[in-house]
């Protein structure tokens, strides 16, 4: 929360296919919803899946072995 009180939050661009976006639009309405709530509940729902989920925390801990040879190589005073 801010100093106001109120919560922050970010706003994104997001681009979906027409049939994906009407959908989506319908959820919302049967839901008495808006799409941004919607949305916010399913990108919530797949980081929690992901934070959960033993093949993504191996590509996670591959890249980031990576990512540490390349700033050791970076960081090599060698010429």
């Amino acid at each position: 929360m801010s100093e106001s009180g109120t919560v922050r939050t970010k706003n994104m661009v997001l681009r979906l296919d027409p049939g994906l976006a009407e959908r989506l639009e319908a959820v919302a309405e049967v839901e008495g919803r808006s799409v941004s709530d919607v949305v916010r509940e399913a990108i919530a729902a797949l980081v929690e899946d992901r934070r959960k989920d033993k093949r993504f925390i191996r590509l996670l801990e591959d890249n980031l072995a990576k990512h540490r040879r390349i700033l050791d190589l970076l960081r090599d005073d060698r010429p």
